[in-house]
């Protein structure tokens, strides 16, 4: 029964630590503390009066003179300090991390945003450094930190401990990574499988998954000998809760716990340099001491609630009890996790690890006795089942791909002017067809016989030349992909926008080589095409076609208040003279964008966003219009497509035109640069006061980065309000984050979307703040 036991325990450990690194597991404090030569500032996240269910941050400084001007509207989800710095996290669909730069008088305040992107999962900070976790990705980010660069070799998911000069964290399966220049610590790592790990200045120390401590580097003392289930390192002193909640502490010139806080269970702690934290377990009030200040009176907030934890959607072990009152639906705050049998020693994955009591010889088990490696070949071969399942389901996906499983995929256009190379499979099927058919020969009707564009009118080629006046210059409003376009009215009444593309070299509306007709005609076919099977409020609506002869024609819905770009570069005075209409301007063409990109089957990517081809109506509604670049995206095995670069320059991905792999992200930076010239009033290309082109990426996003985005906005738009210039700062660091030269690390449509309505929000709701709110931070 003995080693029955034991093999059990075996294997649910086993199952535990396979539950704990596939979990996805965030690790972010509610607690801060920033210091200077000679003050302490102890910042906590604490239930907000004004917005129930939401965090906000509340300071004190000790002795008083730092002022943290906060506003009670923000709801933080993490925070983090050093030497005189203070950051605090926001998150919703992206994160947005703020810090304030602080001197010891608390007189010199430097605030600035110094991360806007996906959502950050852990973070933590050491005297100088702060580090954090890209959800998805799991790339390791630093800042104030120039000389780290070892990010690309970070195999962390959880956990982040920052030192000075080193960051440590959890890998998947439990172990320890440690990467910096701190030899004493990044060389000394220890092997096993871990629950939590905290780094000091000059040490770190982990929690085994029987509850004991490994420490490694510089530390003063001794570590105590106990079960643990979270840390908390300072400067050559450390503290940790024990499973029951009590604190233990150790450290130079003995440094301990003081005795007016030995009977006080604990929920979690923080440390900086020498000053510890605590949050009390039953009515989390905050308890700080390490110094003659706060041994005295060791409580930070009198009465006041501090969140115990993160709010999360999923907990790696057991949620708090009570989360409730601190988080909203469908979140809850983690307990730490404790090992199954603690004081039992677990078995390592992938190490070694404290040796198994010796055990009294045994008979040789009967084949229905469980032997550890039926228990491992036992686990492995669930693992390996579940693999085999997932390859399983990618076979099937492939099938239904080439099958046909798939509902309204049209496929690929072939594109103009580029051949298939000698042995590529697509010369290989035409070999196997011969000769295709130009693409002057697939006319409209046939095309659309595949199904696309029963909701289409056909109109004949009289009845365009009569209400065009012959295509007169009196009717054309401009130029599209393909051809001109005119304004005219049908006898229905119905305003229309008439595209007609040029005539091929046998019309006597010939024009340009047959390499540029070939590419006007695919350009027609390619705006019939996605058009006829697209339907969103913000994309321009297709009303038909006309095929007559040579004559190729486009009937669109007429957009009566032009194009971005006029009112942007051309009108004297136009409706945008506003921030909240240009910011709803780019909320619209953003979700008509949003639309091809994730909603359409198959996605659509469009190669042409700028601001000319936004058109506007007269209620300022705006709508993504000419197709003409457009192509359907990669497939679910392909992570971009290969082609030569086509586009507008100025608007054009840098990636795309280097590398030539078009990607949903190239889009997204053509979005960036039009968003640009929203927030600046100056075109893609423009030049400056010497008459030297200039491009608007180059010049504006510099102001923007340095949160001096007020210097290059337009100035035919009224300063924007305090409250309007939160706004208008989100917008400008979204674009300059669609504007980053890799597209990895560019935000999708649906993440600008969501950050863009935000901003719309924030623009439209006025917060009625009252100045005790704004003016303190205690």
């Amino acid at each position: 029964m003995a080693i029955l036991a034991q093999k059990t325990h075996f294997f649910f450990s086993l199952v535990f630590i396979f539950s704990l690194s596939f979990q996805p597991i965030s690790s972010l404090s509610t607690i801060a503390i920033s210091k200077t030569s000679n003050q302490t500032l102890v910042c906590a996240l604490i239930s907000s009066s004004l917005y129930p269910q939401q965090s906000s941050l509340n300071c004190t400084s000790f002795p008083q003179g730092i002022q943290i001007p906060l506003n009670p509207s923000v709801s933080f989800t993490g925070i983090v300090g050093g030497n005189g710095f203070l950051c605090g996290l926001t998150s919703s669909s992206n994160s947005i991390m703020v810090c304030w730069r602080f001197s010891d008088n608390g007189t010199d305040l430097n605030y600035k945003r110094v991360y806007i992107g996906p959502l950050l999962t852990n973070l933590d900070s050491g005297n100088s450094h702060v580090c954090g976790i890209v959800n998805g990705t799991n790339r390791l980010q630093c800042w104030q930190w120039r000389e780290f660069s070892s990010s690309n070799n970070s195999l962390i998911t959880s956990n982040l401990a920052v030192g000075e000069d080193f960051v440590c964290g959890l890998l998947p399966l439990r172990q320890i990574q440690c990467l910096g220049s701190y030899r004493n610590v990044t060389d000394a790592v220890p092997v096993g499988n871990y629950s939590e790990i905290a780094a000091g200045s000059q040490y770190a120390c982990a929690i085994s998954m029987n509850g004991s401590l490994d420490c490694w580097g510089n530390m003063v003392g001794e570590k105590p000998v106990d079960q643990f289930k979270s840390l908390a390192l300072g400067d050559n002193r450390g503290c940790g809760l024990k499973v029951d909640g009590k604190v233990v502490c150790w450290g130079e010139i003995g440094f301990s716990l003081p005795s007016n806080l030995s009977d006080i269970s604990f929920e979690t702690l923080e440390a900086k340099q020498d000053i510890f934290c605590g949050i009390e377990t039953s009515i989390y009030s905050l308890f700080c001491w390490g110094n003659e200040i706060f041994n005295s009176n060791p409580v930070v907030y009198d009465g006041v609630q501090v969140v115990p934890g993160p709010c999360t959607t999923s907990c790696p072990c057991a949620p708090l009890g009570n989360y409730a009152r601190f988080c909203g639906q469908e979140l809850m705050i983690c307990e730490h996790c404790v090992w199954p049998g603690f004081g039992q020693n677990p078995p390592i994955v992938n190490g070694s690890g404290p040796s198994p009591p010796p055990l009294s010889p045994q008979p040789t088990p009967a084949p229905s006795q469980w032997s550890t490696r039926n228990v491992v070949f036992l686990v492995v071969g669930c693992v390996g089942s579940l693999m085999m399942l997932s390859v399983l389901v990618i076979l099937f996906l492939k099938y239904c791909k080439s099958r046909g499983c798939r509902v309204h995929d049209s496929g690929r256009l072939d594109e103009a002017g580029t051949p298939p190379q000698q042995g590529s499979q697509t010369s290989q099927v035409q070999d196997q067809l011969g000769p295709q058919p130009s693409i002057l020969e697939k006319r409209p009707s046939k095309f659309l016989s595949m199904g696309n564009g029963g909701h289409l009118e056909e109109f004949s080629l009289q009845l365009l030349l009569q209400v065009t006046n012959n295509f007169s210059e009196e009717h054309k409003i401009g130029t599209g992909s393909f051809g001109s376009v005119y304004h005219a009215t049908l006898d229905d009444g119905r305003e229309v926008a008439i595209k007609r593309a040029e005539a091929s070299a046998s019309s006597s509306y010939a024009g340009g080589s047959k390499y540029r007709q070939e590419d006007k005609d695919s350009a027609f076919l390619n705006e019939l095409e996605f058009l006829s099977r697209l339907n969103h409020k913000n994309l321009v609506t297709l009303y038909g076609y006309c095929e007559d002869n040579n004559e190729r024609v486009l009937v669109f819905e007429y957009m009566n208040n032009g194009t971005l770009h006029d009112h942007l570069h051309k009108l004297e005075t136009s409706s945008l003279i506003s921030w909240t209409a240009r910011i709803k301007v780019a909320l619209d063409a953003a979700r008509g964008i949003e639309y091809l990109h994730e909603y359409a089957v198959p996605a659509v990517i469009h190669r042409d966003i700028k601001s000319s081809n936004i058109l506007l109506d007269t209620n300022g509604n705006a709508k993504v219009s000419d197709f003409g670049l457009s192509l359907m995206g990669p497939q679910e095995d392909e992570s971009h497509l290969s082609l030569r670069a086509a586009g507008t320059v100025g608007y054009m991905d840098p990636e795309y035109y280097r590398l030539q792999q078009l990607t949903t992200k190239s889009d997204v930076y053509s979005f960036g640069v039009m968003m640009l010239e929203l927030l600046s009033g100056y075109k893609a290309i423009h030049k400056n006061e010497n008459g030297v082109p200039r491009n608007v990426v180059d010049f504006v996003v510099p102001y923007i980065v340095q949160d001096e985005i007020h210097r290059v906005l337009d100035g035919r738009v009224p300063p924007p309000t305090p409250f309007e210039i939160e706004a208008v700062s989100y917008v400008g660091y979204l674009a300059a984050d669609c504007t980053t030269l890799e597209g990895r690390d560019r935000p999708t449509m649906t993440e600008i979307v969501n950050n863009l309505e935000r901003a719309l929000q924030a623009c439209l709701t006025t917060p009625n703040f009252s100045r005790s709110n704004t003016d303190s931070s205690t």
